[in-house]
């Protein structure tokens, strides 16, 4: 996703009614996101599918390290030998079924 750019990259609502399907197009080719303005104000911000799925990756990743971080402040971990076992157990019960 490329950087914003203020002369090309904001668009009013009433000109994103006017040429909403040029102004995706273009969001989509350059992968630019662009930001709609309400009453000269930041109301919302047009991006790909594709940069939109990555962000919302990213996001996830984010609050999963950030779990994962707090898990080992509060001593809430697993010693290797300890994952060891209990991975080989349920293993060994799966297989049985």
């Amino acid at each position: 996703m490329g950087p914003v750019q203020l002369t090309t990259d904001v668009v009013s609502v009433g000109e994103l009614e006017v040429q909403a399907a040029r102004i995706l197009r273009r969001v989509n080719r350059d992968r630019c996101p662009v930001v709609t303005t309400q009453h000269g104000r930041p109301a919302g911000v047009l991006v790909s599918p594709r940069d939109f799925d990555d962000l919302a990756e990213r996001s996830r990743f984010a609050k999963a390290v950030g779990r994962g971080l707090g898990d080992v402040e509060s001593g809430r971990v697993v010693e290797d030998e300890e994952l060891d076992e209990e991975l080989e157990k349920a293993f060994k019960r799966r297989a049985k079924k």
